[in-house]
């Protein structure tokens, strides 16, 4: 049997990603997740964007 690739755990490699672990209080977890769901995005995707725009926004003189 040969492995087509498909399984649900090799879409993503694992030495590709790292993990950030902190903790936030459930309100602001509870609002954050809320808000990317409304977008029709991942909690990622959201972190990954305000990241962005944070940067962005202090880099200006």
């Amino acid at each position: 049997m040969s492995d087509s690739g498909s399984n649900k755990n090799s879409q993503h490699e694992p030495e590709k990603f790292g993990s950030l672990n902190f903790k936030v209080d459930p309100d602001f977890k509870k609002e954050f997740k809320g808000y990317a769901v409304s977008q029709g995005m991942t909690m990622v995707e959201l972190l990954k964007e305000g990241f962005a725009l944070s940067k962005k926004q202090r880099e200006l003189p």
